[in-house]
């Protein structure tokens, strides 16, 4: 895994906009919306985070994210593995055990995730008391 700087981040940003207003700004056929709306969403981010720590099956994986619903997680661990970011490995017991495991690319975006969580983590008393300012009806 190489290094991003924080340069290249924010050219990744320009030039994604850049290639929007080509499009005239319909962002619908867009194939890094396409990824990004799959490893952003809820389940998927956190599925990604809870394997971080290696394999695990999928009871295990439930137990760790007690509010994930079954047909959830057995969705998003499908579309990770359609994406590569997860794999699938049955074992021949029975009844059958299945693990799953990050793969090298997904391996690869912890590093995207980390520095969001830090984010999140230093502008939280921010948010919330922006949130706060909203609810009581307060201008922003």
């Amino acid at each position: 895994m190489h290094h991003v700087s924080s340069e290249q981040m924010e050219e990744a940003v320009i030039d994604w906009r850049a290639a929007a207003e080509v499009v005239g700004l319909d962002l619908g056929d867009c194939p890094v919306r396409g990824v990004l709306d799959k490893i952003g969403d809820k389940w998927s981010m956190l599925v990604v985070l809870t394997l971080s720590g290696g394999p695990l099956r999928f009871s295990e994986l439930r137990r760790r994210i007690p509010d994930i619903s079954q047909k959830m997680l057995t969705q998003t661990l499908r579309d990770l593995q359609r994406d590569g970011m997860v794999s699938r490995k049955v074992f021949p017991t029975v009844p059958p055990a299945v693990e799953y495991r990050l793969t090298e690319l997904g391996s690869s975006i912890l590093l995207p995730f980390g520095h969001l969580v830090i984010w999140a983590a230093r502008n939280m008393p921010e948010i919330e008391a922006a949130r706060s300012r909203f609810d009581a009806g307060a201008p922003i």
